[in-house]
């Protein structure tokens, strides 16, 4: 079929699947992938586990965040049924599959979204906290105001907020979060959900904190953060002072160096590997 063919009577189906255990999948997900033209997947060596796994030999191709602006409206031309999967859970939630949506609809091609897995659900439920309302933020923003006004917002709810969270950042946003929240307010991390070393820790965030100061984390991480008390007031992460190496100078000169002075320059907003340096630097206190 020609690029130039009529898609409107082509269809796209967004199929979850597992997050960890292969058995995770519905077998409405493993008829689609049967009976698809195609399926484009996110990383196809991760997806072609799966089909492998399950003695599907449909046709696998390539379509992520960086070819879904050029390959994807072709794709949905050539083909009349394209079941599209992501990395792991529900496409459409923090991945590609919500740009190749809006794709779809313009052509003109028909979308259905099957139920299954997404990692954020069970980590709410996990968390123990009071779920009859609760605001989803997938990713922070790495860095800047915008990271701010997020983390101030999650502060100030009053039900909890759940977001994605990479192993390497956990560590920095929990301490943003304990700053903006305070130390006292409830929280749970939730990580390698459905798989053989799956962990859920429930408690105050100052003591999440203090977990993973001493265990560095690993796999896939969902944070879910408590609601505020009545008549709190949230404290702003703050910003990124104008000059770093003034503030670590000024707080080698008063006594402070080593990890606490890295979690003090961090905690006034310097970049966790700028505060690093500086705290390396000044590792004896103020020079001479």
């Amino acid at each position: 079929m020609s690029e130039a063919a009529e898609p409107a009577a082509h269809r796209l189906t967004l199929v979850p699947t597992p997050i960890g255990n292969l058995a995770d999948i519905t077998l409405r997900s493993l008829e689609t992938l049967r009976g698809a033209d195609v399926v484009a997947a996110e990383d196809t060596r991760r997806s072609r586990v799966l089909l492998d796994h399950y003695g599907i030999t449909t046709p696998l191709t390539r379509l992520d965040a960086h070819t879904i602006a050029t390959r994807a409206a072709g794709l949905l031309r050539r083909h009349q049924h394209v079941a599209f999967v992501t990395d792991a859970g529900s496409p459409g939630i923090s991945d590609p599959g919500a740009e190749l949506v809006r794709i779809a609809l313009d052509l003109g091609v028909e979308v259905e979204a099957l139920p299954g897995p997404t990692a954020f659900v069970p980590a709410l439920v996990l968390s123990g906290l009071p779920l009859a309302r609760f605001t989803f933020e997938g990713f922070l923003p790495r860095r800047g105001r915008e990271r701010r006004a997020r983390i101030a917002a999650i502060a100030a709810r009053d039900h909890p907020s759940v977001l994605y969270e990479a192993p390497t950042r956990l560590l920095a946003s929990l301490r943003e979060l304990e700053t903006a929240c305070g130390s006292g307010r409830a929280g749970s991390v939730a990580r390698e959900l459905s798989k053989h070393f799956e962990e859920v820790l429930r408690g105050p965030l100052a003591d999440l904190v203090a977990h993973f100061e001493a265990q560095a984390p690993r796999g896939e991480v969902v944070i879910t953060v408590g609601p505020a008390e009545p008549g709190f007031e949230a404290v702003a992460t703050p910003a990124a002072p104008a000059d770093p190496v003034a503030l670590a100078e000024a707080l080698a000169a008063g006594g402070v160096r080593g990890r606490e002075l890295r979690e003090r320059l961090m905690a006034a907003g310097v970049p966790r590997d700028v505060a690093y340096g500086l705290a390396v630097k000044h590792k004896h206190g103020a020079p001479p």
